[in-house]
């Protein structure tokens, strides 16, 4: 019996160096980002077969979070965010992502900040 959307796929810390920031200087450098992934999927026909192709493959997530990340410059960590969000619900079939944006370094005196979403596909033509 599957059970949908109670497990969950982890990818955290994976670490991106991008062109990020609201500051005309930031747009000329690269900056340390951390992505932290919780993404809704059945694991169990994974964990019966053992075969990678019921898996969500974590391997092409990062890699392609990476590619989308790195393919232009943004200014807001939000805005990574979302468009992390969409590219996992429309090229990996994920149906729920919190996706956790961080940018360590960013305020004086701050170890850390961040920004973390949670979103959940919705198809059809009213969602």
């Amino acid at each position: 019996m599957s059970q949908q959307g109670l497990d969950e796929v982890l990818i955290e810390g994976l670490e991106i160096d991008a062109t990020i920031g609201v500051y005309d200087w930031e747009q000329d450098i690269q900056q340390k980002l951390l992505i932290d992934l919780v993404l809704a999927w059945d694991c169990q026909r994974a964990g019966e077969s053992d075969n990678i192709d019921d898996a969500l493959d974590y391997a092409a997530v990062s890699q392609a979070v990476e590619k989308w990340v790195k393919a232009q410059p943004r200014a807001l960590i939000e805005t990574v965010a979302e468009g992390i969000a969409e590219l996992l619900f429309k090229d990996f079939g994920v149906t729920e992502a919190q996706v956790k944006v961080s940018k360590p370094g960013a305020v004086p005196n701050a170890a850390n900040v961040a920004v973390k979403i949670r979103r959940t596909r919705v198809d059809g033509p009213f969602g």
